[in-house]
């Protein structure tokens, strides 16, 4: 079946070797992504940051370029994709070992909401709006700000809403949190 083209937009396809090539890679980059996801453990496909995302993102990415672009060989998208699980796997390493490369790679958890007060200098700087912060009060099942110790920003953009409690504990787990400081 030849090209169809009305209006520069082509509506069909030139010919079958290009569906043929999809299926065959497809079939072959499948299990090739799952070995190399399982040996290089769950961080890989963890959001525990913004460097991992980036990478869940670019694995994703680099499939998609695999199977549909022939300019990129089979070889040259299989060494592609070990060589972005090798740097996650080696970012996440030195992560592990050295906390100023942590702090290069990996950001603070940001106190946004503190015991009924909204840090605004800290949510300006997040680009977070108080209605943002509800909604995730609302999201964890309360219904009243007065309920809520703290509200943070964590590292991988998700929003975590802790609620008050009765105990006074010598350690919290809001304690490491960016803003904090300013409550001891």
């Amino acid at each position: 079946m030849r090209r169809i083209i009305q209006g520069g937009i082509v509506l069909f396809f030139d010919k079958w070797n290009d569906i043929f090539r999809i299926v065959v890679m497809a079939l072959i980059i499948y299990p090739a992504l799952i070995f190399i996801l399982r040996i290089s453990g769950k961080r890989t496909l963890s959001k525990m940051n913004m460097f991992d995302l980036v990478v869940t993102v670019a694995l994703g990415s680099t499939v998609a370029t695999i199977l549909l672009s022939s300019a990129v060989s089979l070889w040259e998208g299989i060494t592609a994709l070990f060589l972005l699980v090798f740097l996650q796997y080696a970012v996440a390493w030195l992560q592990v070992r050295s906390n100023k490369f942590t702090a290069i790679v990996k950001g603070e958890p940001q106190l946004l909401f503190f015991n009924g007060t909204y840090l605004e200098s800290a949510l300006k700087a997040e680009r977070v709006k108080a209605d943002e912060v509800r909604q995730a009060v609302r999201t964890s099942g309360s219904d009243s700000m007065e309920d809520i110790e703290a509200v943070v920003l964590e590292t991988d953009g998700s929003i975590s809403v802790m609620k008050k409690s009765d105990q006074k504990r010598e350690k919290t787990a809001i304690d490491n949190v960016n803003g904090m400081d300013n409550f001891k």
